[in-house]
């Protein structure tokens, strides 16, 4: 059953996906003087420095049990570390407003793998038309192009796809934390985060030689203290008075953030496939919540 929203969820729904569009907006601007891992360990090292400060401040309390650190680990692998990874080197090819439409197929990705890997959300004729739908939405997206040979625009495109396959493969395993506080799991899980990020990146890619400037501190700020940790605070608050259902409205308004900021402040210019695509994708996602379909939803109940 769908809850119901005052203004403030509303405005806070506005509000989570203005600054997760910014994500892609700041991961952007730091790619330019940065390389792609060390701008994902920064974006993970300093949100979980900002979250376990507000657990603490809050007066929740971390878990103990090992096999629950052992399970934020693969969390944080599955839910930070691949996807940011994956996304962070996909936007040194491609635009900011491109990869934040391909980042909206997670739903598209989540129900396919629920019905294969879950016992109550089967595949129903809407999530199916929404699937079909969502993949003609990307294949336009990616357009004829693709099919000449792997070049590195279409690696990256590929790269973001693989990132929102990765976030529907946290949704589904990020269940077994049901009974935890929301917020201290996502403060474990970018702990777990950090703990396999920052090793990897001074292994990788030797961040001290690199050469940031204050755009660029700046980018890494609003992305790690913004884009991550005040918006997994607004996102769990959100979650909690408005529901799973209306928090995908989220998913919709990202990529139209992110177009924005793309054009007015990046100069990006996304051609007549990026919003046909968008349009395909959204449209998909209309079927899969089913809330502009009551008739067929019925049917199949």
């Amino acid at each position: 059953m769908n809850k119901v929203m005052g203004f403030k969820e509303w405005a806070l729904i506005g509000f989570l996906a203005l600054i997760w569009g910014a994500s892609f907006f700041f991961v952007k601007i730091a790619v330019e003087r940065m390389t792609p891992l060390t701008v994902v360990a920064c974006r993970v090292g300093t949100a979980a420095l900002l979250l376990l400060v507000f657990v603490i401040i809050t007066g929740r309390k971390l878990p103990r049990n090992p096999r629950t650190w052992g399970a934020l680990l693969v969390l944080g692998a599955l839910n930070n570390v691949l996807p940011f990874s994956l996304i962070t080197w996909g936007q040194t090819h491609i635009d900011s407003s491109l990869a934040a439409i391909l980042n909206a197929t997670t739903p598209v990705f989540s129900v396919i793998l629920a019905h294969f890997l879950t016992r109550d959300e089967p595949l129903t004729k809407n999530r199916l038309a929404g699937v079909l739908l969502g993949w003609a939405g990307v294949a336009v997206l990616m357009g004829i192009d693709s099919l000449h040979g792997i070049g590195m625009k279409t690696a990256g495109q590929a790269a973001v796809l693989g990132a929102a396959f990765l976030y529907s493969l946290a949704a589904i395993f990020g269940r077994r934390f049901r009974d935890l506080d929301p917020v201290v799991v996502a403060a474990g899980m970018l702990t777990g985060s950090s703990f396999l990020m920052i090793p990897l990146a001074f292994i990788v890619e030797q961040p001290l030689g690199l050469h940031p400037t204050a755009q660029t501190f700046a980018a890494l700020f609003g992305l790690a203290a913004v884009s991550t940790s005040l918006a997994y605070i607004i996102y769990f608050y959100v979650l909690a008075k408005a529901g799973a259902t209306n928090i995908l409205l989220v998913t919709f308004l990202i990529p139209v953030s992110a177009i924005f900021l793309g054009m007015v402040v990046l100069g990006e210019t996304p051609g007549w496939n990026a919003f046909a695509g968008m349009i395909l994708i959204f449209s998909g996602l209309l079927c899969i919540d089913g809330r502009l379909l009551p008739w067929r939803k019925k049917d199949e109940n």
